[in-house]
């Protein structure tokens, strides 16, 4: 796997195609109900990226049609979650306060 903090430079946007680094993202995002242990250390082994730098990462590829052309049901479920999480902030922001 790409060990870079950096976009990967191969595939992307420009060229009409998803980075192998964005295909594994989809993939291990895709697969990871299927495994057991911490998320969060798998991120770390397999991309060399912080939890934090891999969820920008995500967010940013799963608004890419590139991406949602690649795997629909994967990336429709990510926003749903997204969407949820986004949801759950905002109604308990905006609870009273006595």
């Amino acid at each position: 796997m790409e060990k870079s903090h950096e976009p990967a430079a191969d595939g992307g946007p420009e060229s009409g195609s998803l980075s192998a680094r964005d295909e594994a993202i989809l993939n291990f995002e895709g697969q990871w109900r299927s495994h057991a242990g911490a998320k969060e250390q798998a991120i770390r082994a397999e991309f060399g990226l912080s939890a934090a730098r891999y969820y920008q990462l995500l967010g940013a590829l799963i608004d890419s049609p590139l991406a949602l052309a690649r795997d629909p049901m994967l990336v429709k479920r990510l926003h749903r979650m997204r969407e949820a999480r986004a949801q759950a902030r905002a109604r308990r922001s905006a609870r009273p306060t006595d």
